[in-house]
C-alpha cells in the first residue's frame, strides 16, 4: 500500500466507481491517473458518503475517491446567505462534492457526513439541463461552491470544461472559486466577460492558522494578479473575513501585497473586475458539527454570537472589520464594485 509520510493511505489509494458508470470515458480518464489505487465497484455513492459513524477529519488526512452518476436536481436555486453580485436569475450547482483543501472552518465539515470526494462523471447531463434553462431566461451560476474546481481542474477538466460551455452561451454568466494558484490555468484558455475566477483571498496569518493544504497568499495574489494581467475576469473575494488578534494589520499587509503585485505585473487593482466582502458567518447546524469536528480551531471555537439561526461575530466586531475593508478597497477600486455581503 503507498503510505503518506503521516503514516495514513495518501490521496486517492483507494477509488469507489459505481458499477454503472465504470466504462463511462470521463471515469476511465480519472482512474489511468491511479494505476495502483485500489478501485472498488459500488453500488451506489452513498452506501460509501453517507455511512454513519464517519470521522471526517481522519478521512480527509487519507482522502478516497467516489466515481457517481448524478440523477437529478442538477442545477440548484442560489441561497440567501450567498452573493449573487445583482445577477437576477442567480444558481449553483455541484459536479463535486468535497474539497482537496482542508480548512478548519469550511462548511461542507457541517454539510457532509464524509471527508472522502465525490465527482459526478456525467458532466454532460449538467449541460443538457442547462441547456434547457438558459431557452427561457439568462443565468448567473456558481460551480465551485462545494469543492475546488480549478484546484482539481488537471484531474477532472472540468473548471476548464465549464469555461468553454459558458463563451458558447452569451446570456450564461459562470463563476468559479478558488483558492489554487494554478499559473497554467491561464495558459489553458482564453479570456472571456462571461467566466468570471472569484479568489478566495485571506491574510498568510489566517492560512497558516485554518487553511490547511492551501496555497499562501503569496502565490494566491501572484496567481489572482497574472489572470488580471491577461485579461482575465477576476473577482477578490476577501469572504470569508476571519478574526485574530492583529486582524487590522493582517489585511492591511494584504492589500499592500496585492498593491506590489499588480505593480510587478504591470496592472492596477482597479482592473480587477469586483471584489467581495464579507465577515465569516455560517448556520448553527452547521457550526454544532464543525466544533464537535475541529476542538482545537482558533477559528471556530470563538464565542460567536447566534442572530437567527446564523453564528456570526458580534455586531460591532462584525461591522468594523467589514467597515475597515471596504474603506481600504475604496482607495483602490470603485465603491459600486465593492459588493458587502450585508448590503
Amino acid at each position: 500500500m503507498n503510505y503518506a509520510q503521516n503514516g495514513y493511505n495518501s490521496a486517492f489509494s483507494h477509488i469507489y466507481v459505481e458499477e454503472r458508470i465504470l466504462s463511462h470515458p470521463r471515469t476511465q480518464k480519472i482512474l489511468a491517473h491511479f494505476p495502483n489505487a485500489q478501485v472498488i465497484s459500488i453500488g451506489h455513492y452513498k452506501d460509501v458518503f453517507c455511512r454513519r459513524g464517519q470521522q471526517y477529519v481522519q478521512q480527509h488526512q487519507a482522502q478516497n475517491l467516489i466515481l457517481a452518476k448524478k440523477e437529478d436536481h442538477f442545477i440548484y436555486e442560489g441561497a440567501k446567505p450567498c452573493q449573487d453580485f445583482g445577477n437576477e436569475h442567480f444558481y449553483y450547482c455541484s459536479t463535486m462534492m468535497n474539497c482537496m483543501f482542508d480548512c478548519s472552518y469550511c462548511y461542507l465539515k457541517g454539510m457532509y457526513p464524509s471527508g472522502h470526494m465525490v465527482i459526478f462523471v456525467n458532466l454532460e447531463d449538467y449541460f443538457e439541463k442547462l441547456e434547457e434553462m438558459l431557452a427561457k431566461s439568462e443565468i448567473y451560476l456558481c460551480v465551485s461552491y462545494d469543492a475546488d474546481l480549478l484546484a482539481m481542474d488537471s484531474l477532472t477538466g472540468y473548471a476548464s470544461a465549464w469555461a468553454d460551455f459558458a463563451k458558447k452561451h452569451g446570456n450564461l454568466k459562470i463563476e468559479i472559486r478558488t483558492k489554487s494558484a494554478r499559473m497554467e490555468m491561464w495558459e489553458q484558455c482564453e479570456p472571456a466577460s462571461n467566466v468570471i475566477y472569484a479568489f478566495t483571498v485571506a491574510p498568510e496569518e489566517i492560512i497558516a492558522a485554518s487553511e490547511k493544504k492551501t496555497p499562501s497568499a503569496k502565490a494566491r495574489i501572484a496567481c489572482a494578479a497574472e489572470g488580471v494581467k491577461r485579461g482575465f475576469a477576476v473577482r477578490l473575494c476577501f469572504d470569508p473575513m476571519l478574526y485574530l488578534p492583529n486582524w487590522k494589520e493582517y489585511y492591511g499587509n494584504l492589500l499592500e501585497a496585492f498593491d506590489q503585485a499588480f505593480v510587478e505585473k504591470g496592472c492596477r487593482f482597479s482592473d480587477v473586475m469586483d471584489v467581495s466582502v464579507g465577515a465569516f458567518r455560517i448556520s448553527q447546524d452547521y457550526m454544532k458539527k464543525i466544533r464537535r469536528v475541529e476542538p482545537d480551531s482558533v477559528i471556530v471555537q470563538f464565542p460567536f454570537v447566534n442572530e437567527g439561526g446564523i453564528y456570526q461575530y458580534p455586531r460591532s466586531l462584525l461591522e468594523r472589520m467589514e467597515q475597515y475593508l471596504v474603506e481600504e478597497l475604496e482607495k483602490r477600486i470603485p465603491r459600486n464594485r465593492i459588493f458587502l455581503d450585508r448590503e
